[in-house]
């Protein structure tokens, strides 16, 4: 599988949304990896993080937010969702999931159900190892400003418990484990 082949057919190479993307990805992946590296006790498989890391957000297009140059007409909050169906069409089903189970620390029916999300109404919250990884990863890079500057875990604890204190703490908890 090639990442960036897959991005390709959907993002123009070198536009502003092409380039806050892949830069985002590989800011996640890199640090994905640099986890793994440090933890081989955790057995995940580098070459699916590193693939999934890098297509985790191929949904933005979709969406509307001007801002990161996104210029579709779904909600940001679905592009977890579209890039699932997307990457599913592309026969990669389980870096769908890390699409798809990425948001926060993950969505819960429940989460969903409360903030009236615009989103499928199942489990959105990441199983694997890997998916863990992951979704923590990209915790720490934005997409809207210093595309490669890592924030710091006060800054990212502090800003999921806007989402709630079940997001903050299932962050602090894989601190713990991936740090």
């Amino acid at each position: 599988m090639n990442p960036l082949g897959i991005i390709n057919k959907y993002y123009d190479e070198g536009s502003p949304l092409w380039v806050t993307l892949t830069e985002h990805s590989k800011a996640v992946r890199d640090k994905a990896l640099d986890i793994i590296s440090n933890h081989p006790e955790l057995n995940a498989d580098g070459l699916f993080v590193s693939e999934a890391a890098m297509l985790h957000d191929i949904g933005i297009f979709l969406t509307k937010a001007p801002d990161l140059h996104c210029n579709g007409t779904y909600p940001y909050i679905c592009h977890g969702y579209l890039g699932r169906e997307l990457l599913e069409k592309e026969g990669y089903p389980l870096h769908g999931l890390v699409c798809e189970r990425h948001t926060g620390t993950g969505l819960s029916v429940i989460d969903i159900q409360q903030q009236n999300l615009p989103i499928p109404h199942r489990e959105m919250v990441p199983v694997s190892i890997e998916e863990q990884i992951i979704c923590f990863a990209d915790k720490f890079y934005s997409k809207s400003r210093e595309l490669t500057k890592a924030k710091s875990i006060d800054k990212i604890i502090k800003s999921m418990r806007k989402h709630g204190e079940h997001q903050s703490q299932k962050f602090e908890e894989w601190c713990g484990l991936f740090l």
